[in-house]
């Protein structure tokens, strides 16, 4: 089976959300391995270091005192957790990336379905603790959401304009 193909503005908005999926899948494969090689002691001290300019300056800083807490987090048993999380979830989103690129029928639900989960999962983040970054991620899955149900129509109907 060829690669996918875009013909259409959206076709192409469709295959440009794939690739952010990829790519953000990616970043949690490294950052899941990076947990598994790196001990949680270590990871406090790197989230010093990347830190510690910024927090003598301004003890507020937004950015920094969260880097700080998430390397706290990780260190004090979520270690565990975050570095199975963040594999498993990378690895499953580049399988189904790499699978719906080369339009394999069988993706299609999987992909909604896994995509479905993760808006839930989002929803649940947002409620308890919204940010503007789980806010825009959760903005790109629903458009990827509905790109790959019409991507997927398409597929279904056998034509090019769903």
């Amino acid at each position: 089976m060829n690669w996918y193909q875009p013909k259409s503005w959206l076709d192409k908005t469709y295959q440009i959300g794939l690739f952010i999926k990829g790519f953000d899948g990616a970043l949690e494969l490294i950052g899941g391995l990076l947990l598994v090689l790196v001990s949680p002691s270590m990871v406090t001290g790197i989230a010093r270091f990347l830190t510690q300019r910024e927090i003598t300056q301004d003890p507020h800083d937004f950015i920094a005192t969260h880097i700080l807490a998430l390397g706290e987090a990780l260190a004090h048993g979520q270690h565990l957790f975050a570095s199975l999380f963040l594999l498993t979830h990378g690895a499953v989103k580049i399988a189904l990336v790499v699978a719906l690129l080369k339009q394999k029928e069988w993706a299609y639900p999987w992909a909604l379905g896994v995509l479905a989960i993760f808006l839930i999962y989002q929803a649940y983040t947002m409620l308890v603790k919204p940010s503007f970054g789980m806010a825009f991620l959760t903005v790109v899955d629903v458009v990827v959401i509905s790109l790959v149900w019409r991507e997927w129509r398409k597929i279904r109907t056998g034509s090019d304009s769903a």
